[in-house]
């Protein structure tokens, strides 16, 4: 069986945006949890869900391995009683580090997340891992893609027949960079909420997985009570042709090589 439909959600709304002290309960800088508004919008995200029709429900969420996004996840998968994969490739975008301050943190391994999340299935390793020394606009769109080309058809083959709808969770660039790999549109406009939910349809007789696809709906936000929040948008911190201000890397890593990254399994195009 194929997969029929993917949706597409961000993460809900994150503590750090209300307390910056917030901390992170994996000690790994940047991983912030949501705030209790964020909670409620997880909630919300699976009771819409839960409303669907069992054929139309998810069977499966690949989340991103940030707290917050495992968090927004978590609900879903209760409510649905599905599990819950960690995916490397749909992790957060991180702009290029300036050269001489180390590497961007990366979240830790789904058997070592299970500490905080139980409903973590370990038995799925990462299709891709995103470089630890930052990417451009134009190299986060090219992981997406590479990472979407490996993921869908790596579904379809280890699960065989069990899943027709999955659930992606992600962050708001990579949410991004997934709707527009979808539809092979690179350059589409679109900005996206905390929470808010896409959909896609795979288009009948469709090849391959880019551009195989029809959005149903793109960042909505009619399941949240109070609609979506905190939208962000490429455009917000584009300086020119896809370029972006270096960020900082973690202090200690300045002499760590970046050692895994880009696609971890080979598949072929034929």
């Amino acid at each position: 069986m194929m997969i029929e439909t993917i949706y597409i959600a961000r993460h809900g709304f994150r503590s750090n945006w209300i307390d910056p002290n917030c901390g992170s309960p994996t000690g790994l800088p940047r991983d912030h949890p949501l705030a209790a508004y964020g909670e409620t919008q997880a909630q919300e995200l699976a009771a819409y869900f839960q409303a669907l029709p069992v054929s139309k429900r998810p069977t499966a969420i690949f989340s991103s391995p940030l707290y917050r996004c495992l968090q927004t996840a978590l609900p879903v998968a209760s409510a649905l009683n599905v599990p819950i994969y960690a995916e490397h490739g749909i992790a957060e975008w991180y702009s290029p580090v300036a050269p001489g301050t180390g590497l961007h943190p990366r979240p830790k391994a789904a058997s070592e997340l299970r500490a905080y999340f139980p409903e973590i299935d370990p038995s799925w390793s990462s299709v891709w891992y995103p470089p630890r020394e930052g990417e451009d606009v134009e190299q986060v769109h090219a992981r997406v893609n590479g990472l979407l080309e490996l993921l869908v058809p790596e579904v379809e083959s280890r699960f065989s027949d069990k899943h027709k709808c999955i659930l992606l969770v992600s962050h708001a660039a990579t949410v991004i960079a997934l709707c527009r790999g979808l539809l092979a549109q690179p350059d589409m406009p679109l900005r996206v909420g905390c929470c808010s939910l896409s959909t896609f349809i795979r288009k009948p007789g469709a090849v391959g997985v880019l551009g195989a696809w029809e959005a149903k709906v793109l960042a909505d936000g009619s399941h949240l009570k109070d609609g979506t929040s905190r939208d962000w948008g490429f455009e917000d911190i584009e300086i020119s042709n896809g370029k972006v201000i270096n960020d900082i890397g973690i202090p200690g890593t300045e002499y760590l090589a970046d050692d895994t990254c880009g696609p971890q399994i080979q598949r072929s195009s034929l």
